[in-house]
């Protein structure tokens, strides 16, 4: 098995400094109203003529050779092609890669980019701008074919007819098995005392919020500003007691492993990572749900190999190479398919839930309400005052 570093223990490995800068850079990101664009403006398409796509992706976010020196899946794709792909890892956080191509977007010109990558509530914020080409499905068989039912209709983009998933993910609960007894639901971890200074949350909004309105009987999918305001203040009274001892992004899970912590909200490509090395760290699907999140495949307006770039986001549902690179990157392969041919690849993989979790694993998971700019900032202002960021 190859060394795997996942594209969001990459972001966090800096600790919370690198933290606070990214979400100083959010707030920048939408501290000046974004221009809209007009939905599904597009340029001439060039994929006939030229054979090249331009795909911007996160850092170590793909298969790589055992040298590290290259990324058979992309080397595959071109040589059965002859499309050449210039890929760039230069998407190293939303807020910030936002701010690359916003006034580009917003005044009509072409990034210069066909595909790139975002998470889910960033890919919304693109779509509300009108941004991004609407992609044709009739390039998109594997897509069409494959695509995990659960990842098929987030409410932003209901149809799949801007975003594509590239790869997905669980936040719940973590526990050392080692240190504390077995820990089921968000409600427990913010009120059994011998927990109390124990557990860490997400700095993250969208993860940590996403809980706080399931615990007061909330949609995260679909709610208010007061909803809002009555999770945030669940949320404040949990730090006002000290039950919560810090809000982290990854360096929670060196924490957990030394035991400084005992639980935590976590990320599941981060929990499969350390269970390599530490069986006593457990993923647990919280009572409350689970909160599903993707990363999605999208193109920009302006972009001129947009056919280019759809025949690579269908390469990546062939469930051949989407097993390749789910052994990798650790997350959950978005492909129906995969499972089988991940037992090929390593069977140990082949089995984790936190890959390929069943249909029933997944039934009591939700996805972020897409928000508005305005939403985005007001919520964002507001969480960031009570985890003291």
């Amino acid at each position: 098995m190859p060394s795997a570093v996942s594209r969001r223990a990459f972001l966090r490995t800096a600790g919370a400094g690198g933290l606070a800068l990214g979400a100083a850079a959010l707030l920048a990101a939408c501290g000046t109203p974004a221009q809209k664009g007009t939905p599904g403006a597009a340029a001439e398409d060039l994929s006939d003529k030229e054979k090249t796509v331009n795909f911007s992706n996160w850092p170590l976010y793909i298969d790589y050779s055992e040298d590290e020196k290259s990324r058979p899946s992309l080397e595959a794709f071109e040589e059965k092609t002859g499309i050449t792909v210039n890929y760039t890892e230069e998407v190293n956080d939303n807020a910030e890669f936002f701010g690359k191509v916003q006034g580009q977007l917003s005044q009509g010109q072409p990034t210069g980019r066909d595909l790139f990558v975002l998470t889910d509530y960033m890919a919304a914020r693109m779509i509300n701008h009108g941004w991004l080409q609407k992609l044709d499905h009739a390039n998109l068989p594997n897509v069409e074919a494959n695509l995990l039912p659960n990842l098929a209709s987030p409410s932003w983009d209901a149809d799949r007819s801007y975003a594509v998933p590239w790869q997905s993910g669980l936040t719940g609960i973590a526990y050392n098995a080692a240190k504390t007894g077995e820990v089921r639901s968000f409600q427990e971890l913010l009120t059994k005392p011998e927990l109390k200074g124990r557990i860490t949350f997400l700095s993250e909004m969208q993860d940590t919020m996403a809980f706080m309105l399931s615990l007061v009987g909330k949609d995260p999918s679909k709610f208010t500003d007061a909803d809002f305001d009555l999770a945030l203040e669940r949320l404040q009274g949990a730090v006002d007691v000290g039950q919560i001892r810090a809000f982290t992004g990854n360096d929670y899970a060196q924490d957990l492993v030394q035991g400084n912590i005992v639980a935590a909200m976590a990320w599941s490509g981060d929990v499969v990572q350390l269970q390599f090395d530490n069986p006593d760290i457990k993923f647990v699907a919280p009572e409350e749900g689970l909160n599903l999140w993707s990363d999605n495949m999208l193109v920009p307006n302006g972009a001129t190999h947009k056919k280019n770039a759809e025949l690579l986001m269908d390469h990546y549902y062939d469930p051949a190479v989407a097993a390749q690179v789910a052994a990798w990157v650790n997350y959950i392969c978005p492909v129906a398919g995969a499972q089988e041919e991940m037992t090929k690849i390593d069977p140990e993989l082949a089995e984790n839930p936190l890959i390929f979790p069943t249909d029933d694993f997944l039934a009591n998971s939700y996805t972020f309400m897409g928000m508005t700019e305005e939403q985005d900032r007001a919520y964002t202002e507001k969480f960031q005052k009570v985890v003291g960021a």
